[in-house]
């Protein structure tokens, strides 16, 4: 019964309480804090299974009534007004004990590169992005531009980006892997439609406590930035190339006049690809984990079609198809994709955990 799979929540509550208010924890700055955000994260689920012990209580002592010739007219009353608000409550209940990932409170790094198609691969590296900048706008996010690499056709061979904000990693998490774009090149003079394709890398933004690096495992050279066309450049050796030598990790950061702040943006990308790298070994670890997730850097091969002739969109992760595709980028409407994606990770966890 989902009733008794609540009780350890509330006794971890309860205990977390004791815990909180005994003298050897209130001198502890660094244990407070850390039982007091367990105890926080525990608080929506507590509340609603006390609203659902509530009203379970409520409807036995409804069925209860009926057999008193008295009161079982008000009683039938009552249990038509409670047995439905049932199952709502208790799917509300469900979705609160699924395990949450330790990341989605995180910033990411975002990382989008051309792959097949040439130019206009590049081109829709630059589509993308611009579409993701008008969905942080929604959302309140800030982006912050870490490197780029300009095409000379136009776009971008590489953007890598900071996106700060709430529920970051939450959400832009579902983006991660390889997107397929089908359309008309404008070079093409036959109107014969295209198909090339871009990789988009999403990787939680680290503190410098979480991922420790050894100065003897990087090497780091200074050089000065490159443009192309009538790009500007830097005519002094501000960029920096940091390569970790024990994964042979190369990071690049150019887009700072300062050599300075070049390096510390290059030094934010490199620790963040290498806690992916810890993340997907942790993954691995656990095949059922893995399997429960969506859309992570891991999963191989295409997962989204973007048609611009039929102005479909397509996520082949979960059979989902939307004739709003210039709608979407246009408007930076992710939300009409991404909301799917969640509710069906969701669906499969509480599958896979017997709720």
């Amino acid at each position: 019964m989902l009733a008794d799979k609540l009780t350890p929540f509330i006794n971890r509550y309860n205990e977390l309480s004791k815990l909180l208010s005994s003298p050897d924890i209130t001198s502890d700055i660094k244990k407070m804090t850390e039982l007091s955000k367990e105890q926080s994260s525990l608080l929506p689920i507590v509340e609603k299974a006390k609203e659902y012990q509530a009203l379970i209580q409520e409807i036995n002592d409804s069925k209860e009534m009926l057999t008193d010739p008295e009161m079982a007219d008000m009683a039938k009353e009552e249990l038509k007004e409670l047995e439905p608000q049932v199952p709502a409550l208790e799917e509300e209940i469900k979705m609160l004990m699924l395990p949450k990932d330790p990341n989605d409170d995180r910033n990411i790094i975002m990382e989008l590169r051309a792959g097949a198609g040439g130019d206009e691969a590049a081109i829709f590296v630059g589509d993308m992005f611009d579409a993701y900048t008008r969905y942080a706008d929604l959302k309140g996010w800030k982006i912050e531009i870490i490197n780029t690499s300009a095409s000379e056709a136009g776009g971008y061979k590489e953007v890598v980006a900071l996106i700060k904000g709430e529920q970051v990693y939450s959400r832009l998490k579902y983006e991660a892997g390889t997107h397929r774009v089908q359309r008309v090149p404008a070079t093409e003079s036959q109107g014969r439609v295209h198909t090339s394709a871009i990789t988009v890398a999403i990787m939680p933004e680290v503190d410098d406590v979480e991922i420790e690096i050894k100065d003897a495992d990087l090497k780091i050279d200074v050089m000065r930035s490159s443009g192309c066309g009538g790009q500007s450049v830097n005519t002094t050796d501000s960029a920096v190339r940091i390569t970790h030598l024990p994964t042979g990790i190369v990071v690049t950061n150019q887009d700072q006049k300062s050599q300075h702040k070049n390096k510390e943006k290059a030094m934010k990308v490199l620790k963040s690809r290498l806690y992916k790298i810890e993340m997907q070994e942790q993954q691995s670890a656990n095949a059922a984990e893995r399997a429960a997730q969506v859309g992570t850097g891991d999963r191989s091969g295409r997962i989204r079609t973007y048609n611009y002739p039929q102005n479909r969109i397509s996520d082949h992760r979960i059979n989902l198809t939307l004739y709003r595709l210039q709608e979407i980028m246009g408007g930076g409407l992710f939300d009409e994709i991404i909301e799917p994606l969640i509710a069906d990770t969701q669906a499969k966890i509480v599958e896979a955990a017997g709720l």
